[in-house]
């Protein structure tokens, strides 16, 4: 049986980090001027020891044991789950990407990104827990008030206090706006919400010192769908003026889902005002709730991106080390009747090629975004701050539906190269695909990112967030074509052609909404093709950033760089050869599928 525990991919999140988000330029910014690149390597270097030493043991007995709802109505983490979250938080790790006017450790989001990944990877069902708070972290700092600044905050800063996101009911769904829960005013200027909320992520624990839930709910007299939704933070245990806990609010976990997969994570229904009304405070203005929930959502579809990734490469070391372990038939060029390691047989050549490029794309997608976050947010430079954020809205839910889908169809490869033993659970492989497979679900499934991509990210400016970015790829591949290496040479003629895939698949989707929204027949063509362009464009994002990543490896084989060995260099180069030759190659029929809009659905729904 495979040894399944994660290690942390160091020399290609270094590599990553420092080719792809450009991190010595971010540390010359003034905000993360306390930071150094030998400081950063020793911060991934004790992440790497947590969720190795930590996280990843209990990942195993996690998913096995599951959460427990008791008859007190208090909910029971698998074992060792609590110690480890107060590990976490003791060990700073909450807070590494806040302020330190917050009490956070202020990492650049790039680097942020990397401890993610390596969280995710080793425990997929832990990590979710400060996923979650650290997203309300981003709404509370936008949106809080003095009060919730000044005593909430700075506990889900630090972790001591946990938080969630409250949205689903059972009767809404997706369709947020039909959300009944209500929200009464009380005299002291406090609310007393009402309803039931399902889905609800790490709702109800002890890990923690709180709980504190920020809940969509609906005023008495507010309009119908989302423009009536109201956010409001209501903490588990109430808390009083000078800051203590107090008595427990009116809110319960009525039951825990029975789910696919993350097992070792909580999922609850949870009921709000049984009796008289939890208490709740007030998060931003009145019935702009899903404004502020916005933030929220946005920080953790990022988030959600690094959860497939995490698993992706978790996914994609068990791979590798089976292919290498299992003895099993001759090779097909040998003429020796003798078994070899699978790894020597071409199909399992080509399923680690992919799962391994698109791994290291992925990781590359997610830098690149780390470091669009990090110039929007502190940079010097005001037109690189607006195009930074640009292009973090435009890619946000590529970012998610992209990452997610891959790092599923990583997690069924890997089942494949197990052959029989991956459909058993006692290699741990298949855990990776029950854990990533509700990450293609929450946080607005990946049908609703690709419908926000086409109608809403893609035609805000008329594509011209996405015409710079196709120069910079273009400009990318133009440089590899006039290289003497002819691996790059490959890589930037395969890289121009899947650009001009994009290009042209991106002026049919433009002229698509344009039909959709002059059109009140009900015809909706962009709708239709929005799926396949997303995916088109997770493509050439990884192309062009996996082209970048061996565009700056044969530059430092070619200077005899110390950081890296030969090996990992060259294998750098060979990701973005493999991905952009094979792969790459589905660009082609994606641009065709756009174009033909919904004519295909028409045919077999009409």
């Amino acid at each position: 049986m495979t040894e399944s525990l994660y290690r942390a991919p160091a020399d290609a999140i270094a590599f990553t980090l420092e080719t792809i988000a450009g991190l010595e330029s971010l540390l010359s910014l003034p905000t993360y001027r306390d930071f150094s690149p030998e400081l950063v390597n020793s911060i991934l270097a004790e992440a790497a020891k947590f969720a190795e030493g930590e996280l990843s043991p209990l990942n195993r007995s996690g998913d096995r044991q599951g959460c427990k709802l008791n008859s007190d109505g208090s909910v029971s983490l698998p074992d060792g789950f609590e110690t480890a979250y107060q590990r976490f938080v003791e060990g700073g790790w909450n807070a590494a990407p806040f302020p330190a006017d917050h009490g956070g450790m202020g990492l650049p989001a790039a680097v942020n990104s990397a401890l993610q990944e390596m969280w995710h990877g080793a425990n997929l069902s832990f990590a979710l827990i400060p996923l979650l708070t650290q997203s309300g972290v981003h709404v509370l700092s936008a949106y809080g008030n003095d009060w919730q600044k000044s005593t909430v905050l700075p506990k889900l800063v630090s972790g001591e206090w946990s938080g969630t996101m409250c949205i689903t009911e059972p009767q809404a769904g997706s369709d947020v706006g039909a959300s009944r829960t209500v929200a009464t005013p009380a005299s002291d200027g406090t609310y007393r919400i009402k309803g039931s909320k399902i889905f609800i992520s790490a709702g109800e624990h002890e890990a923690s010192g709180n709980i504190i839930h920020l809940v969509l709910a609906r005023l008495p007299d507010a309009p119908a769908g989302t423009k009536g939704l109201s956010l409001f933070l209501v903490p588990k245990l109430l808390i009083n003026a000078d800051g203590s806990l107090g008595a427990r609010n009116d809110l319960r976990a009525v039951s825990l889902e029975h789910k696919l997969g993350m097992h070792g994570s909580v999922t609850a229904v949870m009921s709000f005002g049984d009796n008289e009304g939890a208490i709740g405070t007030l998060v931003g203005q009145p019935n702009e709730g899903i404004k502020a929930m916005f933030v929220m959502m946005n920080a953790a579809r990022i988030g959600v991106g690094l959860q497939g990734l995490g698993i992706a490469e978790a996914a994609a070391q068990v791979a590798r080390r089976y292919a290498e372990e299992r003895v099993q038939s001759r090779a097909v060029a040998s003429a020796e009747n003798k078994p070899v390691a699978i790894i020597h047989h071409p199909d399992v050549q080509r399923m680690l090629g992919n799962i391994e490029s698109h791994t290291q794309g992925l990781r590359a997608l997610a830098a690149y975004m780390g470091s669009l976050q990090d110039i929007a947010a502190a940079g010097t430079d005001e037109k690189a701050k607006k195009l930074a954020q640009a292009r973090v809205d435009l890619l946000t839910p590529v970012m998610k539906s992209h990452t997610t889908q891959k790092a599923f169809d990583i997690a069924s490869e890997t089942i494949q190269i197990h052959g029989g033993m991956g459909f058993i659970e006692e290699t741990g492989v298949a855990q990776f695909l029950r854990d990533v497979r509700v990450t293609m679900i929450y946080e607005g499934t990946n049908g609703i990112q690709a419908l926000d991509l086409v109608l809403r990210k893609l035609a805000m400016d008329d594509g011209e967030t996405l015409a710079g970015l196709l120069d910079e790829i273009n400009a990318l591949a133009a440089r590899l074509k006039t290289n003497n290496d002819y691996r790059l040479l490959r890589i930037g003629g395969a890289l121009a052609a899947g650009a001009e895939d994009l290009k042209a698949a991106g002026q049919s989707i433009l002229t698509q909404v344009y039909r959709t929204q002059s059109n009140t027949a009900g015809d909706a063509p962009a709708a239709a093709s929005a799926a396949p362009f997303l995916t088109l464009f997770g493509l050439v994002m990884q192309a062009f950033l996996l082209a970048k990543g061996a565009e700056a490896a044969a530059v430092k084989l070619e200077q005899g760089n110390a950081a890296y060995s030969a090996d990992f260099l060259n294998r750098q180069i060979g990701l973005a050869e493999f991905f952009t030759t094979d792969p790459l190659l589905d660009t082609a029929s994606l641009r065709e599928r756009v174009r033909m809009g919904n004519l295909a659905v028409k045919a077999l729904f009409d």
